[in-house]
Order: structure tokens, then C-alpha cells, then sequence
């Protein structure tokens, strides 16, 4: 199972090839090629050979997601099949629209069957039962992130668009106590805008601040500063480095407390640092 950094996850149609080149060119972590919103039905399965093609191609030299028809739709198991075909050169599945446990556990059967023994998931929450059934997921079979998606879910549950970030927060936190909780990847979903202007930059920095290992982006432009919002300073890395050299001093000493610039340390202060270690791949 390969391990991803997912800070600027970029998506893109999987029934455009162009636009499709052009993300397995981008900077960013990952790229999602998309089957399932950005495709039409009549090019469904053109897309899925496609997408295919494009994963054997770029896959082995960089993450490559898909994201599927969902349950219940006549694509979700050849969609499935198709995926598991793709072996390593494909990074994980892009789950949407993930109600329960019980949708993870059919596409964990379908790729059982075809094949793709340790294949991961990520599992897309965008109606109001994957809220709340966020716990169960999260703990899912080949779960390795949850995602938040805020069209759909806006749309269900009534929200207005123009809802700030901060009107998403029971939501956000919810979906960061799971993946936490199951050690997964919490991971914020798309601006439905294409510019990295203000309002992208505050949306990104809210969600990166409140813990988030990542976003969805839909535009080159927005990469960067998506990867620089969940990155940490060389300034908080190297605060980290000595966060544990001083815990590592004082347990050779004996000592039980250790400081640092007048801060007593412990585990909890331990874990933030071993946290932001692991962002940048320390």
C-alpha cells in the first residue's frame, strides 16, 4: 500500500485527455482523474479506457487516484474491475458520495474478487448519512482518507453557497476526529473557483490551521499555495527536531519533565512534533 501526501490533490475530467496530460504534468502531490461528475453518461465508458491508459502511463512515477461512479449507479463495479486491473500504477480509489460502512464494504468485495488485494480507498463524504455514519468509515476497510464534498453536501442539506468556512466547521470537525481517531488522512474538498486568489488562500489556511493533511484543488494555480498552507516552516521543523532531542535528553537523564525555552514538555507535545515531522516527510 503506498503512502501519499495528499497537501494539493489535483482533479481532473477523465474524458478529457488533455486536460487530464496537463495535471500528470502539474506539481501537484496527487492527481484524481474523474469519472464520475465530470463525465457525461454517454462517455462513461470511453472515460474508464481512458483513465486507464493515462494511469499505466503516469502511474508509476506519480500518485494517481481515481474517482469512480458511486453505489448504486451501473458503473460502480466495472469501474471497480477497472481499477483493480491498474495493479501498483494506480495510488487508490476515489470512493464518492459514501453513505456507510456498507458501501465500503461492497467495493472492498468487488476488488477482493477482482484481484486487488491491498488497494486503497478514499472515501468522498458529501451527504448528510456519510456525516453521520463518519466514525464507521473512517475505520472502513482500505480506508486511507477521507474527503469533504461541499457541493453535494451543500445541496442536501440546504446550505447556501456563499457559506463561509467557519459554517463548515461542525462538519470539518467531525470528519477530523474520525480520520484521527482511525488514523487516516483528513483532507479538505475543492473551491469550486479556479483562482488562487483571497478567498482561496483563506479558505486553505482555515482548514490547513484546524488540522487538515490536504486539499482538493481544480486548477493548476492553485497548487502551490495549497502545498506551502500544509507544509510546515523550516522554523516549526526545526522547533520540532528539538521538542524531541530535549524528550530524548531527559529520558536518557532520568528525568521526568523536560523543558524547552520555558516550555514543560510531554507526550502531548511530543505527538504535535512527531505531526509536523511527518508533514515533511521526516
Amino acid at each position: 500500500m503506498r503512502d501519499v501526501r495528499r497537501r494539493a490533490a489535483l482533479v481532473a475530467p477523465g474524458s478529457d485527455a488533455r486536460k487530464a496530460r496537463k495535471a500528470l504534468v502539474s506539481s501537484a502531490d496527487e492527481v484524481v482523474l474523474d469519472l464520475e461528475d465530470a463525465v457525461t453518461t454517454a462517455l462513461k465508458v470511453t472515460a474508464r479506457a481512458l483513465v486507464a491508459d493515462l494511469v499505466r502511463t503516469h502511474g508509476r512515477t506519480r500518485a494517481v487516484s481515481v474517482r469512480i461512479n458511486g453505489p448504486g449507479t451501473p458503473w460502480f463495479a466495472d469501474d471497480l474491475r477497472a481499477c483493480a486491473a491498474l495493479g501498483d500504477t494506480l495510488a487508490s480509489v476515489v470512493i464518492p458520495k459514501v453513505d456507510g460502512p456498507a458501501d465500503l464494504a461492497e467495493a472492498d468485495a468487488v476488488l477482493a474478487a477482482a484481484g486487488a488485494a491491498d488497494l486503497p480507498v478514499q472515501a468522498l463524504i458529501e451527504t448528510p448519512a456519510g456525516v453521520g455514519a463518519i466514525d464507521d468509515i473512517a475505520a472502513g476497510p482500505r480506508v486511507q482518507a477521507l474527503i469533504i464534498g461541499y457541493a453535494d453536501l451543500g445541496a442536501a442539506l440546504g446550505r447556501a453557497a456563499t457559506a463561509t468556512p467557519q459554517q463548515w466547521l461542525f462538519v470539518q470537525d467531525r470528519v477530523l476526529h474520525a480520520a484521527r481517531a482511525a488514523g487516516v488522512q483528513a483532507i479538505d474538498g475543492p473551491y469550486l473557483a479556479i483562482a488562487d486568489d483571497l478567498a482561496f488562500r483563506a479558505v486553505t489556511r482555515w482548514v490547513a490551521e484546524l488540522g487538515f493533511d490536504g486539499k482538493w484543488v481544480i486548477h493548476p494555480a492553485q497548487i502551490a499555495t495549497a502545498k506551502d498552507a500544509f507544509t510546515p516552516t523550516a522554523q516549526q521543523a526545526e522547533h520540532a527536531r528539538r521538542v524531541l532531542e530535549a524528550l530524548v535528553q531527559a529520558q536518557a537523564r532520568g528525568a521526568g519533565a523536560a523543558q524547552l525555552d520555558g516550555q514543560m514538555l510531554d507526550e502531548a507535545v511530543a505527538v504535535a512534533a512527531r505531526r509536523t515531522l511527518s508533514m515533511i516527510g521526516a
